[in-house]
């Protein structure tokens, strides 16, 4: 069975979706930890009510020292990292040993409004300011860049006149459950073949 960790920093509605998609054996996966750099994120209960091994790592770390503690609890033990909204930035041996198995999940339209300082409601913060008609939400690739990784699935929302940062994140949010499943399971499924910043999915026309 293909397995997977799963990286949090909050509620976990992402990882929720995930469960539930196993579950119902919509994904043929097991997630074999979760793991938090917040003691008190949700995300940690949703995890040990479904009795998957927790971890929480201090953010006072270095980011270094977070990401080799990472990689210490899970290396040789999954198949693929699932950042589902984690905030530390994964750095170092980490990325060699994982390259090309680690996916994120990204509020926005990447390449708009993503980079450093951009993460959770200040993306649609930005993306309300900026006045675009259409944001959205992108499964990538995670490499030695923020949100610079080759893109896997991307999905688009309107943004209306009335909408303040909120509405538009409740919006976004519903897709990215969607996408951030459908990218695991291409990727459990062998689908997957990435050609240069290209990632080509073999179900799909592309």
């Amino acid at each position: 069975m293909f397995k997977i960790a799963v990286l949090i920093s909050g509620g976990g509605t992402n990882l929720q979706y995930i469960i539930d998609s196993i579950n119902r054996n919509y994904l043929n996966c097991s997630i074999e930890c979760v793991i938090s750099d917040r003691k008190d994120a949700y995300g940690l209960e949703r995890a040990k009510n479904n009795d998957i091994d927790t971890h929480y790592i201090d953010r006072k770390y270095t980011e270094k020292s977070v990401s080799d503690r990472i990689l210490e609890i899970i290396d040789g033990k999954v198949d693929l990292i699932v950042l589902a909204g984690f905030l530390s930035i994964l750095e170092g041996e980490i990325l060699r040993k994982f390259k090309n198995k680690i996916i994120n999940i990204h509020p926005s339209l990447i390449p708009s409004f993503c980079g450093k300082g951009m993460y959770g409601i200040k993306v649609h913060e930005k993306a309300i300011e900026y006045g675009v008609k259409v944001s959205g939400c992108t499964v990538h690739f995670v490499d030695e860049g923020t949100d610079t990784g080759p893109i896997i699935i991307q999905k688009a929302v309107p943004v209306y006149s009335y909408d303040t940062a909120e509405k538009l994140q409740a919006r976004v949010l519903e897709e990215e459950h969607n996408i951030l499943v459908e990218a695991i399971k291409y990727i459990s499924e062998g689908k997957i073949e990435i050609i240069g910043r290209k990632v080509k999915i073999s179900s799909i026309c592309n």
